[in-house]
């Protein structure tokens, strides 16, 4: 059986229509809040840790191995990007086990 999982999206992937063209298929997506996160933009969106901060974005759900094969090549993961969970705020005040794209080691130097 396929594992269905969610990601926190907070750039270029709050696009439905590049998501769909990216997934083949719109996906259903809800709004909230990622804690203790600050959004930048260099080259490319991303985020860095930092007391108090909220980051605003989308949480997208239903999403299968398959999306995420398709997601890892489209953010360069583990290259440009690495996923790792957070617990992020829904719009209802619940928290939300997600996985979200954060830049790696590597890369962080090259986006400040």
């Amino acid at each position: 059986m396929e594992t269905i999982s969610t990601l926190f999206v907070y750039g270029n992937l709050l696009d439905a229509q590049l998501r769909e063209k990216l997934l083949g298929r719109a996906v259903r997506v809800a709004s909230a809040t990622l804690p203790n996160y600050e959004r930048r933009r260099g080259r490319y969106y991303y985020v860095v840790k930092l007391d108090g901060a909220q980051t605003p974005g989308q949480i997208l759900e239903g999403l299968s191995a398959d999306d995420f094969t398709i997601l890892d090549r489209y953010e360069d993961a583990p290259r440009l990007y690495v996923r790792e969970k957070v617990d992020v705020i829904s719009e209802h005040g619940t928290n939300v086990n997600c996985w979200i794209y954060v830049p790696s080691e590597a890369t962080l130097d090259s986006f400040l």
